[in-house]
């Protein structure tokens, strides 16, 4: 038997545990940065079962955990597709032969902006990033948010004072080519604004660490 009979059998068996124990799913596949989860993107329904990287379903889930298994009919998916429903959402992050199907659970929507500073100094205008010389080069896009492990220190450092959050965002690819860059600005769906510190994409999609802005 090679590699690729072997792989359609896995993703077969997949499907036929999904018919037993899964639940119905949206199946959307971006066709542009805009609206990941639009009407002219959805592609099926299909039943899909997830579990936190447990093959033997024996693990509920925990605090910042964002990715999952995915069991599903393999054949029907590809990196970057949504699957919505039951009140959740997810993406599938990687697809690596004869290994289980990772998805990303996602909590937010995000918008994602590039900044258009001006380079003047002294009395010229101001130079930071407003609302009006931004531009939105990512529009609703579900993704994962979750507490990162480090935290900035204030300068100022009053007795009163709390570190500043860092946060950790896992996205998809995005259609067309979008790069994701530092100094971007992320909005998401509770009105939490954010700053990208770094930004790296491979094969699972996006990684992005970034500390949660005051304006």
């Amino acid at each position: 038997m090679d590699g690729q009979t072997l792989q359609s059998r896995i993703y077969y068996g997949y499907k036929q545990a999904a018919a037993h124990i899964g639940l119905s799913y949206s199946q959307y596949r971006p066709s542009s940065a805009v609206n990941a989860l639009a009407g002219a993107n959805l592609v099926q329904s299909l039943k899909a079962s997830f579990t936190v990287r447990d093959p033997a379903w024996q693990k509920a889930s925990d605090y910042g955990k964002a990715t999952w298994y995915c069991y599903a009919d393999g054949s029907q998916l590809q990196r970057g597709d949504y699957l919505t429903g039951n009140g959740f959402t997810y993406f599938i992050s990687q697809m690596e032969s004869l290994l289980p199907i990772t998805a990303v659970l996602c909590n937010r929507t995000v918008n994602v902006f590039r900044p258009q500073q001006t380079t003047g100094v002294g009395a010229q205008p101001y130079g930071g990033n407003t609302a009006s010389n931004q531009t939105e080069i990512v529009t609703a896009f579900p993704g994962s948010i979750l507490v990162s492990s480090k935290a900035e220190k204030s300068p100022v450092n009053l007795p009163g004072d709390v570190r500043s959050g860092w946060w950790t965002m896992l996205l998809p690819p995005i259609p067309g080519g979008v790069v994701i860059e530092d100094h971007d600005i992320v909005t998401d769906d509770i009105n939490n604004r954010y700053v990208i510190s770094t930004a790296e994409l491979s094969e699972l999609g996006w990684r992005i660490e970034m500390m949660e802005a005051e304006t």
